[in-house]
């Protein structure tokens, strides 16, 4: 491939990236207030006036209207900006690591689900349902239609290995909230959470899941320390688990083959 058609196709996805990062920014608005996604149409949410097309394309307009309102001039949160840009970002980072693999747009389904449900967390401290269970759902649809997801050639292997990473992450989440509860006397995450692992072992499997799992605790763990110790809430503060197991996800996505590849060798030397 030349360097100008690879230029050319990197660039038509970073801007797909955007646009559905603009979409993602409405799924993150709407859901948590359970309102349609859908209908009405993208607006303010202080003046309830329609967004002009040409004041609704990604990256660009949020610069031009330098992140105001055109008709009532309210400022416009930053993060509407960032999420396309990290939702373009993402974007292009699968397409340069898996190209032409069918592996790419199906990340891509996975990645929007880690950022919608990472900023709703953040915001909200929830993961919708339509998230977490359309997750497992989808993870186990795609599985079925592309064994390779799984590294594996039959339908039936797949759908195996779909559903034993959904039931090892759900199920292995689940038991060391339970074990949280006993120890702490309270809860010690959301359900949420574990149906949000559930959802990610689905779509990578068990060895995604597990290692998920792990890397999320530990980011967590150290995160959230520090995030204690330099709140004035101290150990009240509350901090959401889900960023971070998204965050884990993420890693396993771009490296989770080499590390387990790198892990094996180390035992083995």
């Amino acid at each position: 491939m030349s360097f100008e058609l690879r230029l050319y196709f990197d660039f038509i996805v970073f801007m797909l990236g955007a646009a559905f990062g603009s979409f993602f920014n409405v799924c993150i608005y709407r859901m948590p207030r359970e309102e349609s996604i859908v209908n009405p149409p993208s607006h303010c949410p202080k003046c309830n006036k329609p967004i002009r097309w040409h004041d609704n394309i990604p990256l660009l307009s949020f610069l031009v209207l330098r992140g105001k309102c055109r008709d009532c001039g309210t400022l416009i949160s930053p993060r509407y900006l960032f999420i396309e840009l990290l939702t373009a970002s993402l974007f292009l980072a699968v397409w340069l690591k898996y190209e032409f693999q069918w592996v790419a747009p199906i990340y891509w389904i996975l990645v929007g689900g880690l950022i919608v449900s990472t900023f709703i967390d953040f915001e909200h401290y929830i993961i919708p349902n339509e998230i977490t269970y359309g997750g497992v759902l989808v993870g186990i649809a795609l599985s079925l239609l592309y064994p390779p997801l799984h590294a594996v050639e039959g339908i039936g292997s797949s759908f195996l290995q779909s559903l034993i990473g959904a039931l090892a992450g759900g199920v292995t989440l689940l038991l060391i909230a339970m074990v949280g509860e006993k120890i702490f006397k309270k809860e010690a995450m959301g359900m949420g959470d574990v149906k949000f692992i559930a959802g990610i072992g689905a779509f990578l499997g068990w060895q995604a899941a597990l290692f998920t799992i792990f890397a999320s605790s530990v980011l967590g763990g150290v995160i959230g320390l520090l995030l204690v110790l330099t709140s004035k809430k101290g150990w009240g503060s509350r901090i959401p688990y889900g960023p971070y197991i998204a965050l884990a996800a993420l890693v396993w996505i771009f490296f989770g083959r080499e590390l387990i590849n790198w892990y094996f060798g180390f035992l083995t030397r």
